[in-house]
């Protein structure tokens, strides 16, 4: 019998990455848990028996060379990814296996594509940045609603969360985000990321039942912005979020998720919806699921695996639905979402 692949993954004992340790053992892969921190390294050790452990940090390129030594690939889950991308990404090039992270800093995912699309493409390697809730689900929703249309004029995404408990990783990165944007919003416009001082507009979005008419904070710009802009061709790309979560996450003091079941998912649901245009023709895409941090492990597990058994598109630094069937893959996950595509009626009023 062959030993099951070895999979890295940087940060392993982290929030999500806990979750994603737990989907490669799922899937039949084997984890080896990376990362900074030793001693909780050797905690979640205690709790998977046998699997190696590998102290690594990207300050020591050598110390990520001896983590991703005897790996099929490497899952990077240690934020805050404006410091980790870049050091994981050249380990995991000089090692010669493919990389996925689960990035939400939409400036780290941008610089992702903007510094590997060239080195990982002439590697013949995939680089998937964001390959979570933020980045890979919009995008993948997205594409399986355009369809035959090789461009829309308009796509909008919204989400709707019922509420959102930051993890410790999401406020550090948030933290390394409001610093490098000195207090200004990041927002994409005519297919650039600009910096604005003003504060952002709100609006209603009728989401499909039982939620109904919401008020959302409009450009709420998330890595699904990066992703959906390199590969499909749209003018105008509009990002919405529930202001109730907006809310909660930038509350002082915000408290983290509180684990309810036994695979430690939060009580939070989310419904996110994708409208592409055409015209006056329009397409519609919508995912329910539990747990926007437990649900970025199967995204990017899947990413993984069909990576390993060569169902991809191309090589390089990619997004989502630039380098995976789309449909397939969201058929794929129905253990963890709920996939709906419908005509749409009205959205934004």
């Amino acid at each position: 019998m062959e030993s099951p692949l070895q999979v890295a993954v940087f940060g392993a004992y982290g929030h999500t990455g806990r979750f994603v340790v737990a989907e490669l053992l799922e899937r039949g892969l084997r984890p080896v848990l990376a990362g900074r921190d030793t001693e909780r390294l050797q905690e979640l050790a205690r709790a998977h028996p046998g699997l190696d452990v590998r102290p690594a940090s990207t300050a020591d390129p050598d110390s990520l060379t001896r983590a991703l030594a005897g790996t099929a690939a490497v899952i990077n889950c240690a934020g805050p990814f404006a410091a980790t991308a870049a050091p994981v990404i050249e380990a995991a090039l000089a090692a010669r296996i493919p990389y996925a992270d689960i990035a939400g800093e939409v400036e780290a995912v941008a610089d992702t594509f903007a510094h590997y699309t060239e080195p990982a493409r002439a590697a013949g390697l995939p680089v998937i940045p964001a390959m979570a809730f933020f980045g890979a689900l919009g995008d993948l929703l997205t594409t399986a609603a355009l369809g035959d249309w090789p461009s829309a004029d308009e796509v909008s995404l919204a989400y709707a969360l019922s509420s959102w408990h930051p993890t410790a990783g999401t406020r550090a990165s948030s933290q390394v985000s409001r610093e490098r944007r000195n207090g200004r919003r990041l927002v994409l416009t005519n297919g650039s990321l600009a910096l604005r001082t003003d504060q952002a507009p709100t609006a209603q979005w009728v989401f499909p039942p039982p939620l109904g008419k919401q008020t959302v904070v409009a450009e709420f710009t998330t890595a699904d912005s990066i992703t959906l802009s390199r590969h499909i061709r749209v003018p105008h790309l509009h990002t919405y979020m529930t202001a109730a979560a907006v809310k909660d996450v930038l509350a002082p003091g915000a408290e983290p998720p509180v684990p309810i079941d036994a695979n430690g998912r939060s009580d939070q649901t989310f419904l996110v919806e994708a409208v592409v245009r055409n015209g006056e023709t329009e397409r519609r895409a919508t995912a329910r699921g539990q747990d926007i941090y437990a649900v970025s492990a199967p995204l990017v597990v899947e990413a993984i695996c069909r990576v390993l058994d060569g169902r991809t598109k191309t090589v390089g630094a990619a997004a989502p639905g630039e380098i995976f069937d789309a449909p397939d893959f969201l058929r794929a996950l129905s253990s963890h979402l709920t996939v709906e595509f419908a005509p749409h009626l009205d959205h934004v009023l």
